[in-house]
This record gives structure tokens, C-alpha cells and sequence, in this order.
């Protein structure tokens, strides 16, 4: 859905909110010319209990470490940003949506060094549905193994969420997009898998999960970790340091996505090699439809995953 079909009319930018078409950077801004921004993706469920924005806390605290590395100093505390996001969302009257908060050096000079730019801030809120497509949450997806590697830590850190960075996940989604997959899978510099363009990946594997762990050059993401927690409590045996080799998907008996757009997403094939079945699998099933039943009810044992929008 492209944002003129939308029904939203202001954005948060930089302590004030803004019309939605107002909120214009200059074009020699450091961060348009040199990826130095960070950011975030975050949902509001529509739960039982109303709007209530997921792992809030978790997300924005990413949000400030992901800034660190490159001396972005965000001139808000966190709690100025949680209540420009808790009205923004009111204003517009969301009862579900995806929430960007973007930080990023603004115009001054053009220096590979940002020097004396701002640091400008910017939040946006808009209706968002399944990110892959409502027909993937049931049926799953059809991935390829990108050409493309996924950079190393030491290269770019991967423990943050860096706009520049993404354009390698850009590259593997605009060729999976070519070859007729509906997403990419990203091998790292050893050649072992790392996650997806935007997705942790997960493997099921005679009724034991595995995850790509933090050393294989992957974020941390929450919507892995909230997982990694339902699963548990579950009663499956996790492994979330895993090292995944690109054969061992072939012959994997389930795999998934997880990621705040992708929520919990199966893959039916790999290079058209079928997983498993070729559906979601059994292990896939019971973890996604608790993980809805959670943002959907909001339980008491989850309850501090959610922060409420109160109206």
C-alpha cells in the first residue's frame, strides 16, 4: 500500500508534530549522503485490552545503543520519545500500526565526518498489515539463497540498526524480487547462514528449534528473542547460539521468519527445494499461533511486553 492511500496526517520530527507532508530534510543532509542515521521498526497491536505498542521499551532502548558506535548523541530523553510516539499514535487514531523512530545527522557539511551536523529525530506511524502478505502467514514463502554476503561486524557493527547499512539487504531483496522469491535469504563472509533481508531466520529440526546466534553477523532481533521465549515456555528445546549451514535448510523439516514486519512468517522452499511438507509445519504452527495470541490477548504472563496507548 503506498502512503497517498493512507489516512495519516502528521509525523513527529525533532520535538514537534509536523503535516505529514511538511516533513522535509535538505538535500545535502550527511545522512542522506552517507547512511549515518539509525532506526527502528516497532508494531501497536490492536489487543484486548486496546492499542498497546510491542516490546516498546526493548526496541526503543536498540534504538540508543544502535546510535553509539557512530557518536550519535539523540537530543531526547527516552521517555520525551515514548510520549511523542503514545500521542502520535493517538492523534491519528491508530488501534494497530508500524512505528518508525529514525535518528540521523543532519545538514551542515559534507565531510565524511559529520562534524558539527545535527542530530535530527523522527518519528512516523502508519496502518500496516502482514508484511509478506497475509496468503505467506498461512501458506509460507518461496526463498532463494542471495548472491550477496552479509557484511561482517567488523566491518559494519551488525548489533545496530544503521540506515546505510541496509542497502545490503536492499541489494538480496531486489534480487529475490528478480528471480520470482518472494524473499531472500543472507549467507555471512564463512558462508553459513545469517538471517534475511529484514527476518531472523529459525530451523526445526526433530522438534528442536535452532537460531543463527549473534556471532553470525545478525541483528538481535526482538520479535527473535520474543520467540525465543515462547518457545520455551512452550516446552521446546531452543538453541540460540546456532551455527546453520546453507545444506542444513535443505533438509530442515521447518523453517521460519521472525522480525517486527515479518512477525512469524514460514518458508515452504529454499531454491525450490521443498522444506519439510511444502506448508506451515506443526512446530511453525503452535509457536506463530501463540505469538498471536499474545499480541492479539495480551495474557498476563506476557503483560510487560506491552506498553498501552491510552486514550
Amino acid at each position: 500500500m503506498s502512503f497517498d492511500d493512507m489516512d495519516v496526517d502528521s509525523i513527529w520530527m525533532d520535538g514537534e508534530f509536523v503535516d505529514w507532508d511538511e516533513a522535509e530534510i535538505h538535500v545535502l543532509t550527511h545522512g542522506l549522503h552517507y547512511g549515518t542515521g539509525v532506526f527502528e521498526g516497532v508494531r501497536c497491536y490492536d489487543t484486548a485490552d486496546g492499542p498497546a505498542i510491542f516490546r516498546w521499551e526493548e526496541h526503543l532502548q536498540r534504538l540508543y545503543d544502535s546510535a553509539k558506535p557512530y557518536d550519535i548523541d539523540i537530543p531526547f530523553e527516552p521517555d520525551e520519545l515514548t510520549e511523542a510516539t503514545v500521542e502520535l499514535i493517538r492523534r491519528e487514531g491508530l488501534d494497530s500500526c508500524y512505528i518508525r523512530p529514525i535518528v540521523f545527522y543532519g545538514y551542515d557539511m559534507l565531510g565524511l565526518h559529520p562534524g558539527d551536523c545535527p542530530e535530527r529525530v523522527a518519528i512516523a506511524a502508519w496502518p500496516w498489515g502482514a508484511y509478506l502478505g497475509e496468503d505467506a502467514l498461512e501458506n509460507g514463502i518461496d526463498v532463494m539463497i542471495s548472491s550477496w554476503r552479509k557484511h561482517a561486524s567488523s566491518q559494519i557493527p551488525t548489533n545496530s540498526k544503521t540506515t546505510g547499512a541496509y542497502v545490503n539487504s536492499v541489494l538480496a531483496s531486489l534480487e529475490a524480487t528478480d528471480n520470482d522469491y518472494r524473499e531472500a535469504l543472507i549467507l555471512n563472509k564463512e558462508g553459513n547462514v545469517a538471517e534475511g533481508p529484514g527476518e531472523n531466520l529459525f530451523l526445526i529440526r526433530d522438534g528442536e528449534i535452532y537460531t543463527t546466534g549473534l556471532s553470525e553477523s545478525i541483528l538481535d532481533g526482538i520479535t527473535r528473542r520474543s520467540v525465543i521465549e515462547i518457545a520455551r515456555d512452550l516446552g521446546y528445546t531452543v538453541h540460540d547460539q546456532a551455527t546453520i549451514s546453507r545444506g542444513e535448510l535443505y533438509t530442515a523439516d521447518e523453517l521460519f521468519f521472525t522480525g517486527t514486519a515479518a512477525e512469524v512468517t514460514p518458508i515452504r522452499s529454499v531454491d525450490d527445494t521443498q522444506i519439510g511438507a511444502g506448508t506451515k509445519g506443526p512446530v511453525t504452527d503452535d509457536i506463530q499461533s501463540a505469538f498471536f495470541n499474545i499480541v492479539e490477548n495480551q495474557p498476563a504472563e506476557y503483560d510487560d511486553w506491552f506498553y498501552p496507548v491510552e486514550r
